[in-house]
């Protein structure tokens, strides 16, 4: 990459694979056609020594971020907010993000850096509010230019409409269906490289899109290597993963770091789509306390362990989650990883002390922290005309009204296991579908992570406070997800409430919200499938028979056994209704007046045990 990598499309040549999917070539080696000491990283530091590159060393100031998801806007309610803990133990909740402030916030911290590089960890695109998702997320790269991100690791989101759309992302043209939006002008595309190492073609074993990136500034070669996480099948729809075979994260960094060694790149970034969770929700908490890396667990966890000492930090996202931690790298020594939450709200600043002499990283000087994307500092103009923009494109849709609330009715704002927003969405999806000739449902299940945001009480724009518009709706069923009754047993029901807790998913639950009159037990204290108290699953009060036909509605994509519930997938007598949005936006409409407006759900189906 070359000192302004923005600008760099040369090198991108498009190859055609035997799959027929859309590649790009690698800007760096081009293929051929047809194919110590723990470093004080909360003090805060952060900004470079800028002039110091007469000397022997140079700081490079790293700037990354990941899981904006499309998050130009302001996030609404909890959902646009970070939470800072105070040397006091007293903790307070802060407004964050919007791309507005992002910009202003990275041009910022940029000032008086000359060897500044801004890369993201994936998840860029997909799930995202009406006014990107409506225009296939074309507003979020353009966003995305304008900020001048140099690189970004593909996310599994980044594959929610397939292989052939992520090549539209980065090379750009119009929508196969959808074509231009506006008069006049074609999309561009990314004008920085997405990378994903770990995902092949199943029919050539190549990467689908340039593996790594080097950037150079004045002499200073920094590699950065880019991946998705290996269970991406697991959670992105079968179509969108179709044709494509996703790599171990470990051996594949390893691989990469060994070629980009072999070019004499010794100072490596991994920009890894897996994460971690650290033991506090404060974007400031001392994820190194009593010890390096004690207070994360997770998935990034074990990959940091073992991943090569020669890569020297580690950029990671989607878990949502804020951290900076030092995890021990195979031989002992302290490596930078961080998390800068999600939708834009935190950025983090890292600053990476290059030696000229042996062109590598000083791992014991390694500063980082995460910095608020606080909403008290001037927009960027170019954000705001942008938003505008595309805002009067989707207006005509956005704004329209569907029903009404009685007060904010949390989904991603909420951290317990049953979100009220969950309740809702699975009455509705139960309403919609039960009718005999619709399906015939008894029971709605949704997964939890198919919930995007909370719906808030306080009006957006003019629509009024409790209106609820199809933009809002929109944001929080983002993904256009047919709905599907199928035929589940009692015993495969109840199967699939305990992998909500073991297997893939013992480490971090995925609790199912559930429609009115299903209920159980959940029990914290054990381990595995007993959490789920067998004997307590209950439909209208009556025990559920294992040997009994139940009708269950669903999303094709947990019908599909998404996200971990393979007994979901063995329903049978399968109906496919209308889309989740189409049914939640039904439900509002019948059930919700100005006069009469929806109440939060009272979320009492699921009795924790902790």
């Amino acid at each position: 990459m070359s000192a302004t990598p923005q600008k760099n499309r040369a090198g991108r040549r498009i190859l055609a694979t035997a799959a027929g999917l859309a590649t790009v070539g690698a800007l760096v080696a081009a293929l051929p056609a047809g194919a110590g000491e723990r470093g004080g990283h909360h003090g805060g530091h952060g900004h470079g020594h800028g002039g110091g590159h007469h000397g022997r060393t140079v700081d490079v100031q790293l700037l990354s971020f990941n899981d904006l998801h499309g998050n130009l806007e302001p996030p609404a309610g909890s959902s646009g907010q970070v939470t800072r803990t105070h040397p006091d133990g007293t903790t307070e909740k802060i407004d964050a993000g919007g791309v507005e402030y992002l910009a202003t916030h990275l041009r910022t911290a940029r000032k008086g850096n000359p060897y500044s590089v801004t890369a993201a960890a994936g998840d860029m695109i997909g799930a995202s509010p009406l006014m990107s998702g409506l225009f296939h997320d074309e507003p979020t790269i353009e966003a995305l230019n304008k900020l001048k991100l140099d690189v970004s690791s593909v996310g599994n989101h980044e594959f929610d409409e397939g292989a052939r759309e992520l090549a539209r992302m980065q090379n750009g043209g119009c929508h196969p269906t959808g074509g231009c939006y506006e008069k006049g002008k074609k999309f561009r595309g990314a004008e920085f490289p997405y990378l994903a190492a770990n995902v092949t073609d199943e029919k050539t074993g190549r990467p689908i899109l340039d593996p790594y990136v080097v950037w150079e500034r004045k002499g200073v070669k920094i590699g950065f290597i880019g991946v998705t996480l290996e269970g991406t099948p697991n959670i992105v729809t079968a179509e969108g993963v179709k044709g494509l075979k996703f790599g171990d994260e470990v051996e594949t960094i390893n691989k990469y770091t060994k070629v980009l060694e072999r070019k004499g790149v010794k100072s490596i970034v991994a920009l890894i789509h897996e994460g971690g969770a650290p033991a506090s929700s404060s974007y400031n908490y001392d994820c190194d306390s009593p010890g390096a890396g004690d207070g994360i667990s997770g998935p990034v966890v074990d990959i940091a362990k073992k991943l090569n000492p020669q890569v020297d930090a580690l950029v990671t996202g989607h878990t949502h989650q804020a951290y900076v931690c030092t995890i021990p790298d195979p031989s002992g020594k302290p490596r930078m990883v961080t998390s800068a939450s999600s939708y834009g709200k935190l950025f983090t600043d890292t600053t990476l002390t290059y030696d000229r002499r042996t062109r590598d990283i000083v791992r014991t000087s390694v500063e980082s922290a995460n910095r608020v994307v606080t909403r008290d500092v001037p927009k960027a103009a170019d954000m705001t005309s942008l938003i505008e923009r595309w805002n009067a494109l989707a207006a005509p849709i956005a704004n329209k009204p569907q029903g009404y609330i009685a007060a904010d009715i949390n989904g991603r704002g909420s951290t317990a296991y049953e979100k009220p927003l969950g309740d809702l969405i699975a009455d509705a999806q139960l309403a919609g579908l039960s009718p005999a000739d619709k399906g015939g449902a008894q029971i709605a299940l949704m997964n939890p992570g198919g919930i995007r945001s909370d719906l808030v009480h306080k009006a957006s724009g003019a629509e009024g406070d409790g209106v609820v518009t199809y933009g809002e709706a929109f944001t929080v069923q983002p993904f256009t997800n047919m709905m599907n009754v199928v035929d589940l047993t009692g015993a495969q029901l109840v199967a699939g409430l305990q992998q909500q807790v073991s297997g893939a998913n013992e480490a971090s639950p995925k609790i199912l919200q559930v429609s009115k009159g299903f209920t159980y037990t959940l029990d914290m204290t054990k381990t595995g499938a007993a959490r789920v108290v067998a004997d307590s699953v209950r439909l209208n009060g009556a025990p559920i028979d294992p040997a009994k036909t139940y009708r269950v509605a669903m999303n094709e994509f947990l019908a599909g056994g998404g996200d971990g519930f393979p007994a979901l997938a063995q329903g049978t007598n399968k109906l496919v209704g209308a889309s989740d949005l189409d049914v939640f936006n039904a439900y509002l409409a019948a059930n919700s007046s100005a006069a009469a407006p929806l109440a939060p759900p009272a979320a009492d189906r699921i009795t924790v045990v902790k």
